[in-house]
């Protein structure tokens, strides 16, 4: 009984992209920025940082708030693929590409490919997925400003705001 408590599981495949007018290298640089101290792509001011225990690479473990994961797989100025290794019942990965579109414009890709088991289940629709759905929108408006373009910034919703206050005790930055 308990093993096949263990197999039930959902799927997710969550995708946000954003069309970018901008070379493919230059956006390719804010993938490269990740993480860094001139970090151009993630929304640090108002997220939990994005932190690895040594320079971006293969096999660098980090992560950011309660979400842990190591790069399995990286190519400079197109690509970066992270595995989860937590938290429990996420097993999959999630990252950024950038896919040519011309050579002035690219669309930048976050793709989240994972099956959730266990706690996942409950905890993934219902907490984590209205979080990770505003933070990568606002990973997209960052790249955008970052670019010297007008952001698109999508406003949080009421629920988001709530878990972010809830997680935070009170001290989430807007």
């Amino acid at each position: 009984m308990l093993n096949a408590i263990k197999e039930i599981g959902m799927k997710v495949l969550n995708v946000h992209e954003r069309g970018l007018q901008a070379t493919p290298d230059r956006v390719g640089a804010l993938i490269d920025s990740l993480a860094s101290t001139d970090d151009m792509l993630w929304p640090k001011d108002s997220w939990p940082r994005m932190k690895f225990d040594r320079p971006l690479g293969l096999g660098a473990r980090g992560g950011h708030g309660p979400i842990r994961y190591v790069v399995d797989a990286y190519t400079p100025q197109q690509s970066i693929r992270f595995r989860f290794t937590g938290p429990a019942g996420f097993d999959g990965t999630h990252g950024y590409e950038v896919i040519v579109t011309s050579s002035q414009s690219v669309v930048l890709r976050h793709a989240l490919e994972m099956r959730a088991t266990g706690p996942a289940l409950l905890f993934w629709p219902l907490i984590f997925r209205p979080l990770h759905d505003a933070l990568i929108e606002d990973s997209l408006a960052t790249a955008e400003a970052s670019l010297g373009a007008s952001p698109s910034v999508q406003p949080w919703s009421p629920w988001v705001k709530l878990l972010r206050w809830i997680v935070s005790g009170g001290r989430a930055r807007r």
